[in-house]
């Protein structure tokens, strides 16, 4: 597999590449779109990328490089089930050479299998409808650096935490969200329309780490309806477990009902200083 060959120094370099040269748009001192398209084509493993596609701006623009390079490639979506109606039916219309996969388990048996709602910290949803595909494979993404001051300090490559057999690849860590922008109108390349309504965003609804959620609820009532059946699930799940159970778990918070756990879970601040591209590993 050719990713064997990248040293840590290899990925440094880039790094040190990328940082020192003069920003000045995405055509000027810098061609980024040139830049892009040489990373794509430089860390081509034998089998092919795994394109991570989530059907967001990013995202878009990441599938048409990697198609512009020339690359072998197969690009993958995750049905998470909570994605907003628009965004997923604007996968399956304009992207059908994605391939869909759904869940082993849907967001609300995992809220009920967890007993407990995906918080800030505890986000959990992500691992089990996100992030397992890849195995074994470069999956490329559209993480960018300007998303937020922690992504600003990821790698151009970087091997994944919880799988040492899989590796991120994200071609246009330096761009700027003008930069993503800019290059979807000047190619032409088919965007969700969610963007030109005013969201900045397009993760699952009701995503913890999004600020806007009391908005996204009025949009799609049904979805509030979904996630409080589950937390009614998930309160009656920890109501059944035994008391030596509730021993060895102590819980911070009491939860009387799913009414209750979904009270709690909408009170919660909004996380300050965080992009809303922050939310979406694939946006």
């Amino acid at each position: 597999m050719r990713l064997q060959a990248l040293s840590v120094r290899t990925e440094r370099e880039w790094g040190d590449l990328v940082m020192s040269l003069q920003e000045t748009g995405l055509f000027g001192i810098r061609d980024k779109v040139k830049i892009a398209l040489e990373r794509i084509k430089t860390f081509e493993p034998k089998e092919g990328y795994y394109v991570a596609f989530s059907g967001g701006k990013d995202s878009v623009v990441i599938l048409d490089l990697v198609k512009q390079a020339g690359v072998k490639f197969d690009a993958h979506y995750n049905i998470t089930g909570v994605d907003p109606p628009e965004l997923f039916y604007f996968i399956r219309d304009q992207h059908p050479e994605v391939q869909r996969h759904r869940p082993e388990i849907t967001m609300w048996a995992l809220i009920a299998k967890k007993m407990m709602p995906p918080t800030r910290t505890a986000r959990f949803c992500c691992e089990y409808l996100k992030e397992g595909g890849g195995v074994g494979r470069i999956v490329v993404t559209g993480i960018r650096w300007a998303e937020s001051v922690r992504r600003g300090r990821r790698r151009m490559l970087e091997i994944c935490a919880r799988d040492k057999l899989k590796t991120y690849f994200h071609p246009i860590i330096d761009w700027t969200a003008a930069d993503v922008w800019e290059y979807i109108h000047m190619n032409n390349v088919p965007y969700c329309s969610l963007y030109d309504e005013g969201f900045k965003r397009l993760g699952c609804i009701g995503c913890p780490m999004n600020t806007k959620r009391y908005e996204e609820f009025k949009r799609w009532p049904r979805y509030e309806t979904l996630y409080r059946r589950a937390f009614q699930q998930a309160v009656e799940a920890r109501r059944n477990r035994p008391l030596e159970w509730h021993s060895k778990h102590p819980l911070r918070v009491i939860w009387n009902s799913g009414d209750d756990m979904w009270d709690w879970w909408m009170s919660e601040k909004s996380p300050k200083g965080i992009c809303p591209d922050q939310t979406v590993l694939f946006e």
